[in-house]
């Protein structure tokens, strides 16, 4: 039997397969994720969108930062140095190949399968003249022919060929090991095992120890677990936060504390310009003691953010530490949206009366938030501010006009071409434009509503404690899309007028809003405001339409806004709640949901860098009689044109109508909210009924069983009697 025999690599031929596929495994991917995206298309890209974001922070830092960055080349640079390593290994792989095909005597003698005795002599007669040691030829390939002739003519020879494949008979198994033989001579044992132990005992540990870490200090959404414990605290110990109480809980965060988070930042100049910007603000509460949310980063935050909601002139040092903590501000809201989404199911699994849940009231103020640090405004400011050059100064002229009389974004927009122009006359005719290709790209969004019980044989029939899903169709336009509808369906009612004049209004207003609708449908409002940047959450959705940079930099709205006309348009028979619901949603400034992924990108960024903020919504249902939460909010990040979305909870435990409000948030604009009203008609559940069509299988079992056990009694019956006649 023939011998077995491991063999390293002594020409280091082999440890180029090995090679190959390990550059192979990393470059090919490399190349698709990391390799720089055309500047050209961007540019062209910023082109089209300069009129609706021209004025925004994150627009002017993205024109300029492509001159001077040499990220991209260096990408390019170590992504051609790795494809040619690539190919060079691939190329010294091809030219091993043959060393390792079968050994064919007829391919050594060049020769075809088949030759006859008489062509081999003559072959081996020519080459041996050409090829022996002593005519200058090659004593290597001599010695080979050699031996291709002796398999060929010799008969013990041709037959260890044609059985063991080698003329010399059967040969030991050779296992080749694809690394070099250097590694294991005993010279370089020492050395070998050094990069072993700190390859595998000192790196290999460090690695996943502090990825390990990292990972168990985060969330899922890429939260500091520490983060979720302290909003988790605050928002169980107080159940009704206001707005005040909510800015001095989220600045807790332990993302701006330098002991848990590297990214953020503490300088001994902090010490003389926060205290100057508490004075300016006033109001803020700094006798209580409740740590972490009156320590020094936490206090810190909390004045920046204040600054940011009043558009103050802050000192050029802070600013970057201002646009960090508005960068994590989204995210931040939406963990505190899901905490308080959580003690509230929390509650209603528990019977103690001890375990309050928090008001309904806490989660909208959380949003609201949400729309204020995005938009950069605070509570109660018309949502007309977030339009460019509409500032408090000459908001009055438009506000307070005698005869339009515009509080909302929608009012705005409903005007006629010639009475907006008129109202918007201390603009120039640049600025005008400017403000109309903003106003343009607001998102108007629709809603239809339809509850049934899936599953049921009656699927409109609601009775007690069934599930109820409630289908809600959402529909997203653009101001200027819905805009030009209406003035089309009003032209056509006007037909009878004067042509001209007709043509000539079209043209005027039609002219206006194509300029703005032209661009992705995004709306980015600046103000003199710093910039306000938001860290996307979890995640990725890259939809145009919906990618909306709010930058603190003059972004400004109001929720009353928006309701008012979603219920002139849905429902105009609550008006008292919508008016409610108006004031708390013009108090809403800020954005706080961002994606995991967008975040990932810019954690990866510089600090400097600023991220395009994407339009999301909060959908859900309440009681706004009882302030209570029926469905849980489910948040919208794909509403692109369209989009469907089951809410679902169960019935009452008591039969009769109940009047519920489905409600949509913006995460990002201020007066664009819609409320709808849900009735609900919750009957009797039906009894329990005691046959069944279904159950019919199970009865016929029972009746043949039946007639077997009489069958059985019967034949015991047959058995006794013949016994007895015996």
């Amino acid at each position: 039997m023939a011998g077995q025999q491991f063999q390293y690599d002594d020409s280091g031929n082999t440890f180029f397969y090995f090679l190959t596929s390990f550059v192979g495994l990393i470059v090919i991917p490399a190349t698709y994720y990391l390799w720089p995206r055309d500047q050209n298309a961007e540019q062209i890209r910023l082109k089209n969108i300069r009129r609706v974001y021209g004025r925004c922070m994150w627009y002017r830092l993205r024109l300029l930062k492509p001159q001077p960055n040499i990220i991209p080349t260096v990408k390019k640079i170590v992504l051609l140095a790795g494809w040619a390593l690539f190919l060079f290994l691939a190329y010294k792989v091809s030219k091993t190949d043959r060393e390792y095909q079968e050994y064919n005597p007829y391919e050594v003698l060049n020769l075809d399968p088949g030759a006859t005795v008489a062509e081999i002599k003559k072959q081996y007669r020519l080459l041996s003249l050409k090829y022996h040691p002593d005519k200058g030829g090659d004593e290597v390939m001599f010695m080979r022919i050699a031996k291709a002739y002796a398999a060929l003519t010799d008969e013990e020879s041709r037959k260890n060929w044609e059985e063991f494949g080698n003329p010399d008979g059967p040969q030991a198994t050779s296992f080749g090991i694809a690394l070099p033989a250097w590694i294991v001579d005993q010279k370089n044992s020492i050395l070998v095992l050094l990069v072993y132990g700190l390859a595998f005992m000192v790196i290999l540990p460090v690695v996943v120890g502090s990825w390990w870490y990292r990972s168990i200090r985060y969330s899922g959404d890429q939260i500091l677990i520490r983060t979720t414990q302290i909003y988790t605290y605050f928002v169980y110990k107080t159940r009704n936060m206001d707005m005040k109480r909510l800015i001095m809980v989220l600045a807790g965060a332990s993302e701006f504390d330098p002991q848990y988070n590297k990214d953020a930042t503490s300088r001994p100049t902090d010490n003389i310009l926060i205290p100057q910007l508490i004075r300016e603000i006033g109001s803020i509460n700094l006798k209580k003691n409740e740590p972490p949310l009156t320590c020094p980063y936490s206090l810190k935050a909390r004045v920046l953010l204040l600054s940011h909601l009043a558009r103050m002139k802050i000192p050029e040092t802070l600013e970057e530490d201002q646009q960090f903590m508005l960068k994590k501000c989204p995210a931040l809201l939406q963990e505190m949206v899901n905490v308080i989404c959580q003690l509230i199911i929390m509650a209603r699994s528990r019977e103690e009366r001890e375990f309050r849940a928090p008001t309904l009231a806490s989660l909208e103020n959380c949003m609201k938030l949400s729309q204020m640090a995005v938009q950069g405004l605070q509570q109660f400011k018309s949502p007309l501010l977030q339009l460019p050059h509409i500032e408090e100064d000459n908001l009055r002229r438009v506000s307070n006009h005698k005869k339009y009389k515009i509080k909302t974004i929608q009012d705005l927009v409903s005007l006629k071409e010639s009475d907006r122009h008129n109202l918007l006359h201390f603009l120039e005719d640049e600025k005008y434009e400017e403000v109309m290709a903003v106003l343009g790209s607001f998102p108007y969004v629709t809603m239809d509503i339809k509850s049934q019980v899936l599953d049921d044989e009656d699927s409109n029939n609601i009775t007690v404690g069934s599930l109820v899903t409630v289908l809600v169709k959402l529909t997203r336009q653009t101001m200027a899309e819905v805009f030009e509808k209406e003035q089309s369906i009003c032209a056509a009612e006007e037909q009878p007028a004067e042509d001209g004049q007709l043509d000539t209004n079209k043209n005027r207003t039609k002219g206006g809003w194509q300029q703005k609708s032209k661009g992705p449908k995004k709306t980015a409002k600046s103000k003199k405001k710093k910039p306000l940047k938001k860290k996307p959450t979890p995640v990725p959705l890259p939809q145009s339409k919906q990618q909306k940079q709010k930058q603190a930099n003059g972004v400004v709205g109001s929720e009353a806004a928006v309701k008012e006309d979603e219920e002139e348009v849905s429902d105009k028979g609550s008006d008292s709640e919508e008016e409610e619901t108006n004031r708390e949603s013009q108090s809403e400034k800020d954005d706080g949901s961002d994606r995991d992924s967008d975040r990932e990108q810019d954690e990866k960024q510089n600090k400097d860098d600023e991220a395009e903020k994407q339009e999301w919504w909060w959908l859900y249902i309440a009681d706004r009689k009882e302030q209570t939460l029926i469905s849980m909010p489910y948040h919208v990040c794909t509403l692109k044109d369209t989009e469907e979305v089951e809410l679902k909870f169960p019935a009452p435990g008591k039969p009769g109508n109940y009047q519920y409000t489905v409600f949509l948030r913006s995460d990002s604009y201020m007066g664009l909210d819609q409320i709808k009203p849900l009735k609900l008609e919750v009957h009797e559940a039906k009894p329990v009924p005691e046959n069944h069509p279904q159950w019919d299988t199970a009865i016929e079992g029972d009746e043949d069983q039946e007639d077997s056990e009489g069958f059985e009694d019967s034949f015991e019956e047959e058995e006794e009697e013949e016994e007895g006649d015996d």
